[in-house]
């Protein structure tokens, strides 16, 4: 018993301490691999370009609504009938200066015509006969009076009545052929019908309206400026002399039928007072022939709505960049030589739809970026994309 209890005293450690080296050696054989050594991030790459100073027309955009250059009622000056009316004289339809657009029935104007002129002829014939009288009477005082005879004696008076009544039945007869004229209502220049209102065989009053017409030699279209866009604009304003071709030209364009159409006009004047309501001033541009239909042009149709492009100054050392090459602070990211990114303030002369065009704050050959960058830093490290754009003047 007593050899028993000595044996395991002897074996008992030895075992523990053999269990200790295993478990040991396991632990030691199982523990991670040693960490890797930390790698540098590579830096985000960019598009850049090389930017150099440019002369650029800045025009400037605007729109409005075309509308004919004059546009009038035709309105009746005489009453009566209508007889006889123009083909043309329907909306839409087209006429030349000077044509009979209609026809009142002229009869009761001829025949005030003729009236006038019996009552001409019966002046004329009193006014010689008083003629005679007065000089009958001027040489019977010579013959028969003494001292100086009165103007009743000598019937200067029946003389001025009788030279004033030849005078009123002159004027009654020039009043009826005045209104026998006005009968034929003229077209006062070449154009288009807008509306009518009347028809052959009805009545017309004095001052009854009969159609709405427009010329369409010339159509006009007002553009609202802004004041700020002025100083991109050669304009003569305040002078009183209207010199052709002083005044900047302007192209216009819309969508009819699904197609982008054209046309080019001037501007030929500015309206007198800014818009009380926006604070803008509207510039008129005239476009010569507007129904001219050619291979390249459409008609340009009255109430189209069309956007412009009025021509701009010349401006020169000016940089023309994207949009995504300036931040809200106003400012650009440049690359170094160092690779390296670093920023600079600019002065923005305009923002554009796509483009910014900035006045001052770059020199000729600066590296912008004009690529999106999520967290741009001062002096972080860049790589350039290999599509370096080089923007050339």
């Amino acid at each position: 018993m007593n050899a028993r209890k000595s044996f395991l005293k002897t074996l008992l450690p030895v075992a523990i301490l053999s269990v200790s080296i295993v478990a040991a050696w396991a632990m030691i054989a199982s523990r991670p691999g040693a960490m890797p050594p930390s790698v540098e991030p590579a830096p985000p790459s960019v598009e850049i370009e090389s930017v150099a100073p440019k002369t650029l027309r800045l025009n400037v955009m605007s729109q409005g609504v075309v509308s004919p250059r004059e546009q009038i009622d035709l309105i009746a000056e005489v009453a009566g009938k209508v007889v006889q009316v123009h083909p043309a004289l329907v909306s839409g339809g087209f006429f030349a200066a000077n044509d009979i657009l209609l026809t009142i029935d002229p009869r009761d104007y001829d025949y005030a015509i003729v009236a006038a002129q019996a009552k001409v002829a019966e002046a004329k014939r009193v006014l010689i006969n008083e003629r005679a009288q007065v000089e009958q009477a001027d040489s019977e005082w010579r013959a028969l009076g003494e001292g100086e005879a009165s103007d009743l004696a000598l019937r200067k008076p029946q003389l001025a009545e009788a030279e004033a009544k030849l005078q009123a039945a002159e004027a009654d007869l020039a009043k009826a052929r005045l209104d026998r004229s006005r009968c034929e209502l003229r077209a006062p220049f070449s154009g288009r019908v807008l509306s009518k209102q009347v028809g052959r065989g009805q009545f017309l009053a004095s001052g009854s309206a009969i159609a709405r017409i427009f010329a369409n030699d010339v159509a006009e279209v007002r553009l609202p400026v802004g004041i700020e866009q002025l100083a991109f604009l050669d304009l003569p304003l305040g002078s009183q002399a209207s010199v052709p071709g002083r005044w900047p030209k302007v192209a216009l364009h819309a969508e009819v039928g699904g197609k982008p159409r054209y046309w080019q006009g001037r501007i030929v004047r500015s309206e007198a007072a800014l818009d009380s309501a926006s604070g803008q001033l509207f510039l008129v541009a005239q476009i010569d022939q507007p129904d001219q239909v050619t291979p390249e042009r459409a008609p340009l149709l009255s109430g189209l709505f069309v956007q412009a492009e009025i021509e701009g100054v010349l401006y020169q050392g000016l940089f023309a960049l994207p949009r995504s090459a300036l931040n809200t602070l106003q400012q650009v990211k440049l690359v170094n030589a160092e690779q390296r990114l670093a920023f600079r303030q600019v002065e923005v002369l305009r923002s554009e739809a796509d483009r910014v065009i900035v006045k001052s704050g770059l020199n000729p050959g600066d590296r912008v970026v004009v690529s999106e960058m999520p967290m741009p830093v001062e002096g972080m490290r860049v790589s350039v994309a290999a599509s370096e754009v080089a923007v050339t003047p």
